[in-house]
């Protein structure tokens, strides 16, 4: 098997397509994750290894809603992670992190240190730049590729 890096050029509906694939992964990872962080803010603090505690979670619709988001969420994700490549998929839904703290701190009212917004500005700095390559970037089917 030989590596080639060559720029495989996407027809417009492939471009389309993963577009589509890596807003379903961002948006249902943000909601999902607020979901879920808002059930488990109605449920209180589990401590304990009891699987009383965690069957409590799971009685909160918070935690059922956000956790059936997130089954969307790995769904879409494994479909873009079929679509493009993974150096591709991974920085650019990384701006779910950034969504998802800013949510935390209108939505969740969490507090965010300077040192996180930093981080945020980073993150948002390398989504931009991954966002500028193509999402795939070696030709042929991906179990072909080293």
């Amino acid at each position: 098997m030989h590596v080639t890096h060559v720029k495989q050029t996407e027809s417009p509906t492939e471009v389309r397509k993963t577009r589509i694939l890596t807003l379903m992964v961002v948006v249902s990872n943000v909601i999902g994750n607020v979901m879920l962080s808002l059930g488990m803010h109605h449920v209180g603090r589990i401590v304990s290894a009891s699987p009383a505690d965690y069957i409590r979670a799971f009685a909160d619709p918070w935690t059922v809603a956000g956790v059936c988001i997130l089954v969307i969420w790995m769904a879409s994700d494994l479909a873009l992670l079929s679509a493009a490549d993974l150096s591709f998929v991974l920085p650019v839904t990384a701006s779910a992190y950034v969504l998802i703290a800013i949510a935390g701190h209108f939505i969740l009212h969490d507090r965010i240190s300077l040192a996180r917004w930093i981080g945020i500005a980073l993150i948002t700095l390398g989504v931009i730049l991954a966002e500028e390559t193509p999402a795939r970037t070696s030709e042929g089917p991906p179990e072909h590729a080293l």
